[in-house]
């Protein structure tokens, strides 16, 4: 975790993003899968905020939404830029959504499926360098040197296919491909969730040491609640397309408000074999993002559940100083956190 700023870098608000479900012959709409349905929240220069959830509840879809890799259904994007200006990244035309891309970079999930095999990594790294003409020949070759220097690999690889190299090797060649263009603000898609453990901890460890060492600003999305809280300043819990909360970090993991966040810290494991265990085990099923529930969306799974979750949803409201909960009984319910 880093010491941040106080000035903002994105703020999120009212993003939505819906799948179409289409049928027969005529590919007709029938329905929408609400992959992201309302979600808002801010981001400031030189802080990581992890989001975590279940898989499917919207967490990559997010990023992607934010990156405009995938075009949100509405919603505002706010970002902050290098001159001050603040611009709205979904209305965005095509050339200034290519000047943006040199401050904002994403980080994929699969090394293996996001480099292109038959790239060198000379070609992999500068590519982006190369599109956005900054540079080539000779002096191309130096700043990709420099990059994988920066991340931990030797020079001398940059004419090896990315074959050649291990899970944790293939994602510091990502990661050097995301900061060839110098950006401020990085989504990093799970990028730990496909090495092993002792790999995991050097390549969040490089992600901080980059932070420090370039004033780096972090989405990092997630589903290892270890993970995020190494690597977190602040956290937001997504649950079926929508935020249910959203905290600093040890807050949040000691001080939950939301019983879908006290379900999440009870499954996180405890170094000590001696502790006594005491998950919370949610019954029933996610909620169908196709079709989901009236009221709260967590209701049918809450053991806190009254009657006026079910007919009516919460708003995200500031209970505490900087802590956002999605819930009507959050004021009452006293929730467990990770320390039991």
């Amino acid at each position: 975790m880093t010491e941040n700023t106080n000035q903002m870098l994105l703020r999120v608000n009212d993003l939505v993003k819906y799948f179409p479900i289409k049928r027969g012959m005529l590919k007709t709409t029938v329905g929408h899968v609400r992959a992201v349905d309302g979600v808002s929240f801010h981001i400031r220069e030189r802080e990581t905020l992890g989001l975590v959830g279940e898989s499917g509840c919207g967490k990559t879809t997010t990023g992607r939404c934010i990156m405009r890799a995938i075009e949100p259904t509405r919603g505002e994007v706010l970002y902050t830029r290098t001159n001050g200006e603040t611009v709205n990244i979904p209305d965005l035309e095509k050339d200034d959504m290519k000047d943006l891309r040199r401050e904002i970079q994403m980080i994929f999930q699969d090394p293996y499926s996001s480099l292109n095999p038959r790239m060198t990594l000379l070609q992999i790294v500068g590519e982006p360098l190369v599109v956005n003409k900054v540079a080539k020949g000779r002096e191309l070759e130096e700043r990709v040197a420099e990059l994988l220097r920066v991340v931990g690999l030797r020079p001398e690889y940059m004419r090896r296919y990315p074959h050649a190299f291990s899970g944790g090797q293939r994602q510091r060649i990502g990661i050097a491909r995301a900061l060839a263009l110098n950006p401020r603000f990085i989504v990093a898609d799970e990028p730990v969730s496909a090495l092993d453990v002792s790999i995991q901890a050097q390549v969040l460890n490089l992600l901080q040491d980059l932070q420090q060492e370039f004033g780096l600003t972090y989405l990092f999305v997630a589903h290892d609640l270890s993970v995020v809280e190494h690597i977190s300043d602040r956290v937001a819990v997504m649950y079926v397309g929508k935020l249910v909360e959203m905290a600093a970090t040890e807050s949040l993991y000691y001080h939950p408000l939301h019983p879908y966040t006290e379900a999440l810290m009870s499954s996180v494991p405890k170094p000590d074999p001696r502790a006594i265990k005491r998950r919370i085990v949610l019954e029933g099923e996610v909620a169908n993002p196709a079709n989901p529930p009236s009221g709260c969306y967590f209701h049918p799974r809450c053991r806190y559940c009254i009657d006026l979750c079910k007919v009516e949803e919460p708003e995200l409201v500031e209970l505490e100083p900087d802590h956002f909960v999605k819930c009507h009984r959050a004021k009452e319910l006293s929730l467990r956190g990770v320390a039991g």
